[in-house]
Parts: C-alpha cells; structure tokens; sequence
C-alpha cells in the first residue's frame, strides 16, 4: 500500500490568508516532528523486545540445558564412587571383591541402561521443548510481523486520513474564500440597487416638477384668458397618429378669428386666413386703383365741371357716396388687416413657443419613463441576482456543515486509532 504525502499541496492563497498559512505549515511541521519521534520511539521498542525475547530464549536454553548437564555429571560421580568402594573391599578382603564382582557389573550395566534411557527421555523432552520453543516463536514472530504489518497499515491509513482533512481544510478554505466573494457581490449589487433607487426617486421628483410646471402652465394660461386649441386630425384622415401635447395657446380674439376660419386643424385654418387676406389685399389694390383713377378724374377741370354739372343734376350723387363707402371699407380692411397679421404674428409666436415646450416636456416625458423602465428592468435584475446568491449561499453553508460534520467524524476515527495503539 502507498502511502501518500502528508505535506498539504495548498492553492495560491491571498495575502490577507498569509498568516494562517504559515501558522498551519508550523502545525503540520510540528505534527510531522512527533510522527517521527512517535516512529522513533515504536522502533526503540521492538529493539527492546527483540533483545528480551532474545534473552528470555538464551534462559530457556539454560532451563532445558541444566538437568542434560546434570544427569551427564551423575555417572561420573557413581563411576568414581564405586572404585573406592571397590578399592576399599579389595583392601578389606580379596576373595569377597572377587566374588562381588559380577553383581557390581550388572548393576552398573542397569545403572549405564538406565542413565542411558535417562538421557533419551531428557533429550525427547528438551527436542520436545525445544519443539515447543520454537513453534511458540514462530507463532510469535509470525504475531508481530501481522502486528508490524497492521502497524503499518494503520499509519498509511492515518497518512491517508490526515491527507483527507487537510483536503478537506484546503476545500474548506475555497469555499469559505467563494463564499466572502459572494457576499462581496451582494453587497455591490446592494449598493448599485440603492443607487439606482435614489436616480429614480431623482427621476421621479422631476416628473413631479414637470408636472407642477404643466400646472402653473394652466394656470396662467386661464389667468391670461388664453385658449388652448388642439390638434384635429389633418383632412379627416383617420390613420393619421396625433401628435402627443400638440396644442396651441392663442388669446379669445384670435381663437374667435379662427372659429370664424371654420373648423379643421390649425394649419388648415391659418390657410385659410392667409388666402383671406390675399383677396382682401386684391381687393384692396383694386379700390385702390379705382380711387386713383377717380382723383385723376377730379384733378381735370373739366372733370371737375362735368361732376358740378352732374352734382347740380344730382346724377354723380351715387358714385360719390360709392367712393365714400369704398373709402370706408377700405380703411376697415386695413384696420382689421393690421389686426389681422398682429394676432398672426401672435399666433405663431405661441405656437413655436408651445410646441418647442411641448417637444421639451415630451422628451423629459420619454426619458423618464425609459429610464423608470430601465430602473424597473435593473431591479428585477438585481432581485433574480440576490436570490440566486443567497440560493448559494444556502448551498454553500449546507456544503459547509456537511464538511465541518465529516472533519469531525474523521477527527473522532483518528483519536479512536490513536487510542488503540
């Protein structure tokens, strides 16, 4: 089995995480200082055992080695016994040593047969023991090599586990830098929806200016007398789309001009005045031809006679009462003709005046409203951004928790194997 690092690959982290950098790398020096000193110690203490069963077997030997020494050193005291026992009969009386002397051989023939069977039964229960030793080594060799193996595979597992959590620590941190970037977008997107909501409320404020403005218009238009004329569709033209605010303040005089124009739209009407005035000023010319001939006529003497003559006759009555009502006519056409293009002038003066207004507040109208649209569109915008991050973030805490739960869960399993060894 592998056994894979237990230095942690960590990610380039910021600078604000420098110091909790070095702080864990201290950590993991420290906890891969006493893994060796740990190992040290375990090594030390095989070396220990090893050299105690060494001297425990040495013992052994010594047990199993004594009583074959001391049944070896047995016949050498009864061989010398029995010759001073022998010597001493011989020295007591010769004819009974002679006579004893077959007995003594056969008993030490039983003696040497037993010692013999002695040293068999002894060497069977030493080769026996020894046997035994040697099984029971074995089996305790065999022991500590699984132990040494078990060992083994419980530090490759606790390297292993260790390289989870800092795994697991190195994903944590991840999550834990997404999740601050997370929070850092909401509170852009916070500040960006506030700010769009005071430019709205701004944009707001200026409509209701406008609209007190409109009011004030209204009211000094009924203050002044004026009239407000709309516009008609030109020529009964039904497709026609109306032009939005496209009115024309005019004063009593000039709207009574202009109802008396017919009814229509204001161009059609204004046309119509303009061709009005056209024939009126024909037709001024032509009296004014007429009245010039006729002074022409009455500068002659003769022609002054003539209309004497005729006067006294009573037959140039007529035309001189006609010259005087043409006079007349005249003098009230020009009056209402000045009066005429005054209010004209007046009339197109207040209607550029109005309509450049009208186009103003028209704008600021379409610019209000498209960006309230816009306003609208950014909040919705920025609502479906906010649940989306705080979907994340919920996510993100519950990922969190279930990491924290497994940290600890591996943490419980290590302090678990740590306690067994």
């Amino acid at each position: 089995m592998g056994t894979p690092g237990s230095g942690r690959k960590r990610t380039p982290m910021k600078d604000r995480f420098s110091a909790e950098d070095e702080a864990l790398g201290h950590i993991a020096r420290e906890a891969e200082a006493r893994l060796a000193a740990k190992r040290a110690a375990r090594a030390e203490a095989r070396d220990i055992r090893m050299r105690e069963l060494e001297r425990q077997q040495k013992e052994l030997e010594e047990k199993t080695d004594k009583p074959y020494s001391d049944l070896y050193t047995r016949p050498a005291s009864r061989n010398s016994a029995t010759p001073l026992s022998g010597n001493s009969s011989r020295r007591g009386s010769g004819d009974t040593s002679s006579l004893a002397d077959p007995d003594t051989s056969l008993s030490e023939l039983r003696d040497i047969y037993d010692l013999k069977d002695q040293i068999q039964d002894v060497e069977g229960r030493y080769m026996q023991g020894l046997k035994e030793l040697k099984e029971s080594l074995a089996e305790v060799e065999e022991k500590y090599k699984k132990a040494m193996v078990s060992n083994a595979q419980l530090d490759n597992e606790k390297n292993n586990l260790i390289y989870q959590v800092d795994t697991l620590k190195d994903v944590i941190e991840e999550r834990e830098e997404q999740l601050a970037e997370y929070y850092r977008e909401n509170e852009e997107k916070t500040k960006e929806l506030e700010r769009q909501k005071h430019m709205c409320s701004v944009l707001q404020h200026k409509v209701n200016e406008l609209k007190e403005s409109l009011c004030q218009r209204d009211e000094l238009i009924e203050k002044h007398g004026l009239v407000i004329i709309p516009e008609v569709t030109p020529n009964g033209d039904i497709n026609h789309k109306p032009v939005i605010g496209a009115i024309t303040v005019v004063s009593q005089e000039a709207a009574q001009v202009l109802e008396s124009a017919g009814e229509g739209p204001l161009d059609v009407r204004l046309r119509k005045l303009a061709g009005e005035k056209e024939e009126l000023l024909s037709q001024i010319k032509k009296l004014k031809l007429q009245l010039e001939e006729a002074r022409q006529k009455s500068s002659r003497p003769e022609s002054i006679n003539a209309d004497l003559t005729g006067l006294e006759n009573g037959s140039d009555l007529q035309l001189i009462e006609m010259q005087r009502d043409a006079n007349r006519q005249i003098s009230d056409f020009k009056f209402k003709l000045s009066k005429a293009e005054q209010d004209i002038t007046t009339l197109e003066q207040n209607v550029l005046r109005l309509e450049g207004q009208v186009v103003r507040y028209k704008t600021a109208a379409e610019n209000a409203e498209k960006v309230e649209d816009e306003l609208k569109a950014e909040k919705r915008k920025l609502q479906r951004e906010l649940r989306t991050a705080l979907d994340r973030t919920d996510e993100m805490e519950m990922t969190n928790s279930h990491l924290v739960k497994r940290l600890e869960k591996m943490k419980a399993n290590r302090t678990a194997l740590l306690s067994q060894q």
